[in-house]
């Protein structure tokens, strides 16, 4: 039988000329060895597909909105597929074991750095949980900050990228919200009440926000105009996410949660236990929640039904993030954080200080973390590709 063997992807020879036995062709194979990630199409010929993979660590195959881990050294199989699918290989990466300490700009003496994003080249941070300001603050790599100004001395709680916008809410009750097309210069906007707008993401073109202790919720298609929509109850809605299609709500100090496919109309659902839940990411077709004392939890796809796991240590667990096929998580109690492939297994990691970290952000192989503790205080780490190869096989469909 002839094999096709195709290009490396980004540097290094091609993985193996021979396919699994157990597949008919050859439909991509390569390295991945300078850059942590290939996006290309694959054309399906109605067989399910197999994925192998060969590294340092597991590598996540995306295909469509479909998602798969393959261990190093094994071989996964899929659904079958047809017609061209876009396919994403993303190499492991060393574990986020320690991060390094970075300044951010002097934000005033009672104002804690705290909402934070990445998009479009820039990490964003803008303060005010602890004190009204006009503060932010960029940086194209994490590690160096420059300051900027918000266009109102706000409490500015939550930040958000998507779609060419940056997009920021504030804490109140207030209507003050805020947009930039670069992440340096800042135009006002009103929310459609005065609430304390505590949370707010982008995702399937739709900028969602969410308010503490009331039903009120917000979405925007341009990230400039708002309009009211409503949460399921009144609670201490904090913190909102985007993945797999839904968006995710929960609220800290109780079992409250929600979840909305739209992000218009919201539906009501548990967490398992009552707990100060404010970190939420997703990824690895996971989504996953930390907060209180040993709390973590997580969900598989959507969000709307969660299980109990368990952090690493004792500590009040307020972040959580994700990238390169990692969550991670930091205590507010003690310089220790936390990092997991699943969301389920979690392995201790060390923070350069005690700080109450409370947001990260992930964009360009670097994770960043801010903080509320009224200090300059800030994190960073950049992460260490690991090379794989890695081939994608028709399954046997008719052997020659």
């Amino acid at each position: 039988m002839g094999v096709n063997v195709f290009p490396a992807a980004s540097g290094g020879a091609s993985y193996s000329s021979q396919p699994p036995a157990s597949a008919s062709s050859v439909l991509l194979d390569g390295q991945l060895v300078t850059s942590g990630s290939i996006t290309t199409s694959v054309t399906g010929t109605g067989a399910p597909w197999l994925l192998y993979a060969n590294g340092g660590g597991t590598t996540t195959i995306t295909v469509g909105s479909d998602t798969y881990t393959v261990p190093a050294g094994s071989t996964v199989g899929t659904s079958a597929y047809t017609g061209s699918k876009s396919v994403t290989v993303s190499g492991p990466i060393n574990p986020p074991a320690t991060f390094t300490a970075s300044t951010m700009p002097t934000n005033g003496s009672s104002s804690g750095w705290y909402a934070l994003t990445y998009g479009n080249g820039l990490f964003i941070s803008v303060a005010g949980t602890n004190g009204a300001t006009t503060y932010g603050a960029y940086s194209s790599n994490g590690s160096t900050w420059s300051s900027m100004t918000m266009p109102s001395s706000s409490l500015w709680e939550s930040v958000t990228y998507g779609n060419g916008y940056y997009v920021a809410v504030a804490y109140g009750p207030t209507t003050a919200g805020a947009y930039s097309t670069n992440g340096t210069t800042w135009t006002a906007s009103t929310l459609p009440s005065s609430s304390d707008w505590h949370g707010v993401t982008y995702g399937n073109g739709y900028y969602v926000a969410i308010a503490n202790n009331t039903t009120a919720a917000a979405y925007s298609t341009n990230g400039t105009s708002w309009t009211a929509s409503t949460m399921p109850a009144s609670s201490a809605w904090h913190t909102v996410g985007f993945g797999n299609n839904n968006f995710v709500a929960l609220a800290p100090g109780t079992s409250n949660a929600a979840y909305s496919t739209n992000g218009t109309t919201w539906t009501a659902t548990t967490m398992p236990t009552s707990s100060t839940w404010v970190g939420l990411a997703y990824g690895n077709g996971y989504w996953v929640a930390t907060g209180g004392s040993t709390a973590a939890a997580y969900s598989t796809t959507n969000g709307t039904t969660w299980t109990a796991s368990t952090m690493p240590s004792s500590g009040s667990w307020q972040s959580a993030g994700f990238g390169s096929g990692y969550f991670v998580s930091a205590s507010a109690s003690s310089a220790v954080g936390a990092y997991s492939s699943n969301g389920i297994t979690w392995t201790a990691n060390t923070m350069p200080s005690l700080s109450i970290w409370a947001y990260f952000a992930y964009g360009n192989g670097t994770f960043v973390v801010s903080q509320q503790s009224s200090t300059t205080a800030g994190a960073y780490l950049n992460t260490t590709l690991l090379p794989v190869a890695y081939g994608i096989y028709n399954g046997a469909t008719v052997r020659a």
